[in-house]
């Protein structure tokens, strides 16, 4: 329910706001379980709560969905352990060492007998849709899983004109005066925590941790090297990190807020989570509309 990464993408044209559109589109493309033979399947599932029978949950301006994704675990160690005989009995069938093409035929025929005995793991990934600031945003800090929903989401709504939500040549220079404790996003404060790389073929790196970033030992870096993540705080509301993608990562929401809900209870489970999704979402709308204003205004 709480978002732990972010990956946000900014949209070009306006979607549709209509739920009974979305309802539809994304039923569509609904989760069904994997069959014996498949490795993997993806498709939307429930936002809210598995008793909440809806691909597409409203809650007031803003849509949101979820992509299931279930796949098949099968371990290296144990097609190797199964391979091996089958490619010593081969091989000696043969009279010769088996040729790379061979062996990766015999390891896809081997893995596909394995598929029905495998066991299987699944993933929900949740984003919502903001038509006021026209965001998709998505709860993963991996770009490739993020475009994956994306990819799901264009099959059902048949467009998505979807581009990154800040421009990366800003970010960066905005990245390297938020160390120097400048031009902060409003509301925010400088963190603890900090990556740079040198930008040269080497790419020589330092991570911080827990540390005071305003200390000599960590600005003498800005002087050879950029800034690939920085940690921010906002007091009492959540911290983050913003990386030089424009992701944000490892989002924690304070207690004070996550307990704002608390006097709701749990006796209306529907009522609660809906209450615990708006005050998550509005939480990390309003992020990352500071960090929007900031890197889109003029370096200091």
């Amino acid at each position: 329910m709480w978002f732990k990464n972010v990956r946000v993408y900014k949209l070009s044209a306006p979607l549709s706001t209509d739920t009974a559109v979305w309802e539809q589109a994304l039923a569509e493309f609904k989760f069904s379980p994997l069959s014996a033979q498949e490795a993997v399947r993806t498709g939307f599932s429930f936002p809210l709560h598995a008793s909440v029978k809806q691909y597409c949950h409203a809650c007031q301006h803003l849509l949101f969905f979820a992509v299931k994704r279930q796949e098949k675990i099968l371990p290296a160690a144990v097609i190797n352990e199964e391979m091996q005989p089958k490619l010593e009995a081969m091989e000696q069938e043969k009279g010769r060492p088996l040729s790379r093409k061979e062996k990766q035929s015999l390891k896809e025929e081997l893995q596909l007998s394995l598929l029905p005995r495998a066991f299987s793991r699944s993933t929900l990934t949740q984003g919502y849709y903001d038509p006021d600031n026209q965001w998709l945003v998505i709860n993963s800090g991996s770009a490739s899983k993020a475009e994956d929903v994306l990819a799901l989401l264009r099959k059902a709504l048949g467009s998505l004109p979807a581009l990154p939500w800040l421009d990366n040549t800003k970010l960066t220079t905005h990245l390297q005066l938020w160390l120097q404790n400048q031009a902060l996003p409003q509301g925010f404060d400088l963190g603890a925590d900090a990556e740079l790389k040198a930008p040269d073929e080497e790419g020589a790196k330092v991570k911080f941790s827990n540390h005071l970033l305003s200390a000599d030992e960590v600005q003498s870096h800005l002087q050879h090297k950029l800034v690939t993540s920085i940690g921010l705080e906002q007091p009492d509301r959540l911290s983050l990190a913003v990386t030089d993608e424009g992701a944000l990562k490892r989002l924690k929401f304070h207690e004070l807020l996550t307990g704002q809900n608390d006097e709701l209870g749990w006796d209306d489970l529907v009522a609660r989570l809906d209450a615990d999704l708006l005050l998550m979402a509005s939480t990390v709308n309003q992020a990352l509309s500071a960090i929007q204003q900031q890197v889109n205004s003029a370096a200091e």
